[in-house]
């Protein structure tokens, strides 16, 4: 099995700003990460065997990242796969503003699944939180959660709280600040969002 240091993620320091609304210095330049398909069906492999004690039927995942790798884990384990999209956020307007929707055809399937939800990396848990809530207006009810790679301990926490196990292949420290607690901020450090959308002349 390819070993999970080999993701060896680019990153870049700063001040950003994460879909969360919170902020942190580390931005993971994850765009690359599913290039290799044969190294993604082998982390893929890994994590559908922590997450197959769960018994779940579907695996669902955001889109972009979430999304491949939810696929390549749902087909490890013999079960469907279902994807979310984003279709709203305002993360400089408050935390967790993020509204993610299961796409209609998949809608009308999802009530009474059990589902495992994966992303690539989680650090707040934004898009996991958002996946969840679409995944519970349908009727399917959520089992596990999965990752590559889990940043720091903020959405371990939030999850355990609601009785849900993160499956990781690898953790790592992370600093999540809120705006208002921001270092970065306090030294006027300029805030930059990589996922607003580039404008070219």
């Amino acid at each position: 099995m390819t070993p999970i240091s080999s993701l060896a993620v680019p990153e870049r320091r700063g001040h950003f700003l994460l879909e969360s609304g919170l902020h942190t210095d580390v931005w993971l330049m994850l765009d690359a990460l599913f290039v290799d398909p044969a190294r993604t069906a082998a982390f893929a492999a890994a994590l559908a065997d922590k997450l197959r004690p769960h018994s779940v039927s579907v695996v669902c995942g955001p889109l972009l990242g979430g999304a491949f790798l939810a696929q390549a884990v749902a087909a490890a384990l013999g079960a469907e796969f279902y994807y979310t999209e984003l279709v709203s956020n305002a993360a400089d307007s408050g935390l967790y503003q993020a509204q993610y929707r299961l796409p209609r055809g998949l809608t009308v399937h999802a009530r009474g699944k059990h589902v495992a939800v994966v992303d690539d990396v989680i650090s707040a848990g934004s898009s996991t939180r958002a996946t969840i809530a679409a995944l519970t207006e349908a009727g399917a009810s959520v089992g596990a959660i999965g990752a590559l790679l889990v940043l720091g301990d903020a959405a371990t926490t939030y999850f355990a709280a609601q009785g849900l196990a993160v499956e990781t292949l690898a953790q790592r420290g992370f600093d999540l600040w809120q705006p208002d607690d921001c270092p970065l901020c306090r030294q006027g450090i300029a805030l930059d969002d990589p996922q607003r959308p580039q404008t070219h002349p």
